[in-house]
């Protein structure tokens, strides 16, 4: 039996893994008790736990043994990577458009690679005075801490600008209108975004020691280092948390406010949207059912896009036919028009009839929506399709 103050390593298996779990279990059913509505998302969590920390001990077990600075790089870079991803997709819960999808988020993968590269860089190098500063022992567990810490403060910082473009538009508008730049009018907010983004930093270094023993300083301990080498090490990840925090901030809320005020000092709410279970299908938090019903509603948009090309190419005037019966246009005067136009002799297939049929109210052009407006003011949508469904057949008889 190894006692506690042996240097020995105690042998972790799956089936330790697997009791510890049962405190998730607990956190279930007393959610499922209080009706709290979290159950499954902590099953969810445990379980992407289990999961992604398996695949980056193996991944992080044949770096160590290569030893190589590209490996390091390739290691690192995917760390912050994936941090992007999860700050696009998983947190945040408004977004501007550059960061709607995978491919449209250079910028927040810019101000996470721009604070935890350099400061991970020179401080393992001349803070822990580690000369061969890409020691993967040493190096990667510095950045992946770096990721982890610069998550929380980018996505609040730009949570709470974009809502503030929000709800408080007319202070930024007042700002603009006196002749302030965006920079000046939007000063505030990004004050209080960056005050807020660095409070969780704050609160934690002001407690350490004395009421808390964080994680970084417990680990060590366990590893068997020395106290005052795990005490030391922990204020010096602390510093690099704090700058690499405040660095990744500024970098984007300052890209955020550029986004949402243009260069012609116009605030663009069209660019702020709120997070939505159809914008991200491929959600690491959300698989199955939601990636499910994203693919469907994405495969819906492309067929209606070709529809409506389809039916515009062959139905081609029976959308005015159906206005001019509506506005009590006279039938001469119709059949005159359409005779000209070549209406009445267009042959329609009948997979086309029936598209025509019960989606003409959502494929209107605009200008005829609203000559149609004084119709569909006074009747349902039903009513409506079952209208051009009667003006149709009156036409093509």
């Amino acid at each position: 039996m190894v006692s506690p103050s042996s240097n020995e390593d105690v042998e972790l298996t799956w089936l330790n893994v697997a009791l510890a779990f049962g405190f998730i279990t607990f956190n279930v059913i007393f959610s499922y008790v209080f009706d709290l509505g979290v159950g499954v998302s902590l099953l969810v969590a445990a379980t992407r736990c289990v999961v992604q920390l398996a695949i980056v001990g193996t991944l992080l077990q044949k770096v160590f043994e290569t030893d190589s600075p590209w490996a390091v790089a390739g290691i690192a870079f995917l760390l912050n990577l994936m941090g992007t991803f999860e700050i696009v997709v998983n947190k945040s819960n408004k977004r501007h458009q550059n960061m709607a999808y995978i491919s449209q988020f250079p910028s927040v993968l810019f101000s996470l690679l721009a604070s935890t590269i350099p400061i991970s860089i020179i401080g393992v190098r001349f803070a822990m005075s580690i000369t061969k500063f890409w020691e993967p022992s040493q190096y990667i567990p510095v950045v992946g801490m770096l990721c982890g810490s610069t998550i929380n403060g980018v996505v609040v910082s730009i949570t709470y600008i974009l809502k503030e473009m929000q709800e408080n538009r007319d202070r930024v508008e007042m700002y603009l209108a006196f002749g302030a730049s965006r920079t000046e009018a939007c000063k505030p907010i990004l004050v209080d975004a960056l005050r807020l983004a660095l409070t969780p930093t704050i609160n934690q270094m002001s407690v350490l020691g004395i009421i808390s023993i964080p994680g970084m300083m417990t680990g060590a301990i366990l590893g068997g280092s020395s106290v005052e080498r795990a005490a030391k090490l922990q204020m010096i990840i602390m510093f690099f948390l704090s700058a690499s925090t405040a660095l990744a901030s500024i970098c984007s809320a300052g890209y955020a406010i550029s986004v949402v005020v243009d260069r012609d000092h116009r605030i663009r709410q069209d660019k702020i949207y709120s997070k939505s279970l159809y914008d991200f299908p491929f959600s690491l938090s959300s698989w199955g059912l939601s990636a499910i019903v994203g693919l469907w509603h994405r495969m819906r948009n492309a067929i209606r896009r070709t529809m409506r090309s389809v039916y515009k190419t062959w139905v081609g005037g029976l959308e005015k036919k159906m206005i001019w019966l509506v506005q009590g246009v006279g039938q001469e005067k119709k059949e005159r028009a359409c005779l000209k136009e070549g209406c009445l002799t267009k042959k329609v297939p009948l997979w086309v009839d029936i598209f025509s049929l019960f989606s003409y109210y959502h494929i209107c052009e605009a200008t005829e929506i609203a000559e149609f407006s004084s119709v569909l003011s006074t009747t349902t949508e039903s009513l409506c399709y079952l209208q051009a469904y009667r003006m149709y057949f009156t036409l093509t008889e």
